[in-house]
């Protein structure tokens, strides 16, 4: 594959002109400022419509396994505790293995889905509801509980290391609109409205070949500006195998501003530290970058979040 020039580097945004784009992406949205924000655009019709990308049977997995083993982008990794094992009895009678797990949920290792509460923005979260709604003891209301019936729709990947002709994006680089349309014609599609919208960058490519680094100071992801793309498309659901954010940020006075963007405004739940690995040479050699993506968070009714397990099915 001919390596593509590497584009010009995005403009770092002003505090002035993020609030322009935000407002802008707010005021476009107000179809998606419900309970389940985005996710309206999952009618039942769509759903049906998504099964039609269902033809070989194959399905293949999105998330990381989880780590228990600290490291420079995992600080606090998941502790998983053996409460009881067979141990030298097993031979006779039942016996029970037993474990239990506890897990930061909004850590740069692990995959994740950010519920509509997690971001806070000027004292609201989503559709202005009060910060106040999120105590001591969990959610209130725009909870991961919204997306407690799953969510199943036509996931679309799109790779932008294939198109840029490199294995992976390096840290502080940025995927903006062009690179998303240009995606969509050498991959021979079209994302459409009520999409599951998968960008890949190579985060865990990287990753796996160089080993972990800090990625919460640098890491590739969407600049700001290629949010109006998602907005043009209306999507229901934004995932990467990174932050979605780039790192450093690009926005002065935002240290997360496709978070504030995707969650804040335009009512998007967001996939964090997917991987794409085992995806993308199916996809290629079948000749598709379409699928079915179903995703079942976990029952938590006041969480933010929850570790999640999309799987694509082909």
């Amino acid at each position: 594959m001919a390596t593509r020039a590497r584009p010009a580097q995005a403009p770092r945004l002003t505090e002035d002109e993020f609030d322009v784009l935000y407002r802008r992406l707010l005021s476009r949205s107000a179809w998606a400022s419900g309970d389940r924000g985005a996710l309206d655009a999952l009618t039942p019709a769509r759903v049906v419509a998504a099964t039609q990308e269902v033809r070989t049977g194959r399905t293949v997995t999105l998330a990381a396994p989880v780590e228990t083993r600290p490291g420079p982008d995992n600080p606090e990794p998941a502790r998983h505790r053996m409460s009881g094992w067979p141990g030298e009895d097993a031979a006779g009678g039942l016996h029970f293995a037993r474990d239990s797990f506890a897990m930061n949920v909004h850590g740069d290792a692990d995959s994740h889905i950010d519920a509509l509460c997690h971001v806070v923005y000027d004292g609201t979260l989503h559709g202005g509801v009060s910060a106040s709604s999120v105590t001591a003891d969990g959610a209130t209301t725009l909870s991961i509980e919204a997306a407690r019936d799953g969510i199943v729709g036509r996931g679309v990947l799109l790779d932008i290391p294939r198109l840029r002709g490199v294995p992976w994006l390096e840290p502080g680089d940025h995927v903006t609109a062009d690179d998303l349309a240009a995606a969509e014609t050498a991959q021979h599609l079209r994302v459409g409205e009520g999409d599951i919208l998968l960008v890949r960058v190579g985060h865990r490519r990287r990753r796996a070949e160089l080993g972990p680094w800090h990625a919460a100071r640098e890491r590739a992801g969407l600049h700001p500006s290629a949010l109006e793309f998602l907005a043009d498309r209306r999507i229901a659901l934004l995932g990467g195998d990174g932050n979605n954010d780039t790192a450093p940020s690009s926005t002065e006075g935002v240290e997360f501003p496709v978070h504030v963007l995707a969650v804040h405004a335009m009512g998007l739940h967001l996939l964090d530290y997917l991987q794409f690995e085992d995806l993308a040479p199916v996809c290629e050699a079948e000749g598709r970058w379409s699928f079915l993506c179903v995703i079942a968070p976990l029952r938590l009714p006041d969480a933010t979040g929850s570790p999640v397990n999309p799987i694509a099915v082909l």
